[in-house]
């Protein structure tokens, strides 16, 4: 059995490879999105993308931040063999929307902002407020889950290095 650092080290690309993946899928196949989750009315990125390139001993690192920045710096770091490492997003079903970050190391979810629930008025309401607010924590965590699931099941078939990849290259070059 592996080391937990060394698994932990081994396969941390995996989570790398999964938000540069996401990435795409939000730029050029939004139907695949709503496929793998029928309730996402949207998924968008967030105002932060952070992205490494690992030249020889050195990492570079791009952050790209703001509501309305250009992702143009990204995919020039995309061509030079950067992945994303962490992925702001937006993700919205029916009127509600949920705010986090994934980071692609360790699958961190920072910054989770979840819709707001309703207003407790009386003492026997809070049972059904502490419910409601585990629900909508819960609900990020189960996209991520479906997501993941979905991504992992990609990558292990003959699809991510026969359409994926040269898909995702041509994303990338254009």
């Amino acid at each position: 059995m592996l080391d937990i650092s060394v698994s932990y080290n081994r396969y941390k690309f995996l989570g790398y490879e999964f938000l540069t993946w996401l990435w795409y899928l939000m730029e050029k196949d939004r139907e695949m999105l709503r496929r793998m989750d029928p309730e996402m009315t949207e998924l968008d990125m967030g105002n932060r993308i952070l992205l490494e390139n690992h030249i020889h001993d050195a990492v570079e690192s791009i952050t790209i931040r703001g509501d309305d920045a250009g992702l143009e710096e990204g995919i020039l770091a995309l061509r030079k063999g950067a992945f994303v490492t962490e992925l702001s997003l937006i993700y919205k079903s029916g009127d509600q929307e949920w705010r986090f970050t994934v980071k692609g190391e360790s699958f961190h979810i920072a910054n989770l902002k979840v819709p707001e629930s309703g207003v407790v008025e009386t003492k026997d309401d809070m049972e059904g407020a502490v419910l409601e607010k585990y629900y909508l924590y819960e609900k990020a965590l189960r996209w991520l889950d479906t997501f993941f699931s979905y991504f992992i099941k990609l990558r292990l078939s003959e699809d991510w290095q026969a359409e994926v990849i040269p898909q995702m290259r041509k994303w990338i070059a254009s």
